[in-house]
């Protein structure tokens, strides 16, 4: 394979595992693993519409219009001290979605995943501000500490699941160091400080 399409494979992987799908695809784990599979179709696709368009939509949109008024690229919009904005701009998204769902009275363990998100989101903006984590990975992460805490709620085998996100894992931590935007040891740390704050904040919370 040539540099140049490894490249091109690795800027996909990283658009299609954007960080702000972990709320969707956790609410999806939810959905397809734990009695909240019985709600009504329509009732699901409300919830994830509500979701995508908070956690998704709108914080991409929004740091999408902040990159064009700075007139930066994606690269230089990555830099370490350029992406508190950004990270703002995210937290205040899903804390709006966490707030809308309480306020329609969703089951809580539907919120509790945008809880986790939130809290993945506050901790890598914390820790940004003295050392670039990849918060990519952390979303991953995320996932893993759902399926395992799920898990743990609801008694189903995660082995294969978990398998699956761990190779998704480290396809997306390859991804970011091709592309030069992280270091191995930000890749791993963001990974294992996603599995710990999602897992912590679905059972505890």
């Amino acid at each position: 394979m040539r540099e140049k399409d490894i490249i091109l494979t690795a800027k996909v992987l990283s658009s299609i595992f954007n960080p702000f799908y972990l709320p969707v695809v956790g609410l999806i784990i939810l959905f397809v693993f734990s009695y909240l599979s019985l709600l009504p179709l329509g009732y699901k696709i409300q919830v994830l519409l509500i979701v995508y368009l908070c956690t998704v939509l709108l914080p991409t949109l929004l740091i999408r219009l902040y990159r064009h008024y700075q007139g930066w690229s994606l690269l230089e919009l990555g830099r370490k001290e350029r992406r508190m904005v950004p990270y703002i701009i995210s937290i205040i998204c899903y804390y709006l979605c966490y707030f809308i769902m309480n306020r329609l009275h969703i089951p809580h363990f539907m919120s509790s995943i945008l809880l986790a998100a939130l809290f993945i989101q506050v901790v890598c903006a914390i820790i940004n501000l003295f050392w670039k984590i990849s918060t990519h990975t952390a979303t991953i992460g995320g996932v893993a500490g759902a399926l395992l805490a799920f898990a743990s709620m609801f008694m189903f085998n995660p082995v294969w699941w978990v398998c699956l996100v761990l190779l998704l894992a480290g396809l997306l931590g390859s991804s970011r160091m091709i592309l030069r935007q992280h270091t191995l040891s930000q890749v791993v740390a963001g990974f294992l400080l996603g599995i710990v704050l999602a897992y912590i904040a679905i059972l505890r919370f």
